[in-house]
């Protein structure tokens, strides 16, 4: 049962969850049609190239790559570093950073649950801003402090807020403007700490193949190799881009573009690709 079941069928016992909460929810979530403005129903494939399935090319990749790749479908790491209510309450970060509600619920990349891994084995990129904790350290921070900016918009728990109200509320930290958790941020970097939360589901969600699908990637390049490099054109084993219209979920935030706050040369709080890097 996914957290959100589980939310749903604890909500239904306490006598707190009715059918209206059920459609609002999936109402919040659901990409839209912008020609009919109806939702999108969840797809086992979302992206431009249906059909499309990496994993039919494994026999083409070396042994140790095939191995690596097909590891993380069929052998998913247990949930070690976070604990307790600490789960679902990064599952529900999470469902907000890399929204997953185009796919049917079998066909979800467990981004959480890699996240986690990289925490509990302490996997680092050898190096950590000055303004910042250890990783293991800044996420237990970032949980408390997005904890107190929920409290303090809407005196609820964050698992138990609406999907355009958790949005909000992570918003505040892509903006630098937490309007709660003083002591938190004081001990870390608003920015970086959102850099590291997005960089970490972002890694997690596009090393995986349904990924890859979802995005035409024609996978490991090794020992094959790739022979249409220029024009944009796709290898004859991949797939021809389809597009189809759609709309992010009515109300939601994640339509709007605003870099990070930090003008050209403020390397503090510069995200990667943003006027550039070193």
């Amino acid at each position: 049962m996914s957290v959100e079941d589980r939310r749903e069928a604890r909500e239904k016992a306490n006598g707190t969850f009715t059918s209206e909460d059920q459609e609002t929810r999936r109402r919040e979530t659901l990409p839209v049609d912008p020609y009919t403005g109806e939702e999108l129903a969840p797809r086992p494939q979302p992206g431009y190239y249906p059909g499309y399935d990496t994993l039919s090319q494994q026999a083409y990749w070396d042994e140790a790559t095939r191995n690596v790749v097909l590891d993380r479908v069929h052998n998913v790491p247990p949930i070690r570093f976070f604990t307790g209510d600490e789960i679902p309450f990064m599952q529900a970060v999470v469902d907000c950073i890399i929204p997953q509600d185009d796919r049917t619920k079998d066909k979800r990349i467990p981004v959480l649950n890699y996240v986690d891994r990289r925490l509990y084995i302490n996997e680092i990129d050898g190096y950590r801003f000055e303004s910042m904790p250890p990783d293991q350290e800044a996420f237990r921070l970032g949980i408390r402090g997005i904890e107190a900016i929920a409290q303090h918009m809407y005196q609820r728990r964050f698992i138990d807020l609406g999907r355009h109200e958790q949005e909000t509320v992570l918003k505040t930290l892509h903006d630098g403007k937490p309007p709660a958790g003083d002591d938190i941020w004081k001990r870390m970097s608003v920015h970086h700490f959102w850099m590291l939360l997005v960089q970490d589901c972002a890694e997690a969600y596009y090393a995986h193949p349904w990924a890859w699908d979802e995005i035409g990637f024609g996978g490991p390049a090794y020992p094959r190799g790739y022979m249409r490099l220029e024009h944009g054109q796709p290898e004859p084993w991949e797939a021809e881009e389809v597009r189809y219209a759609w709309e992010p979920p009515r109300d939601s935030p994640s339509s709007e573009y605003e870099p990070l706050i930090g003008g050209t040369g403020d390397h503090s709080v510069q995200t990667p690709g943003q006027s550039g890097t070193h």
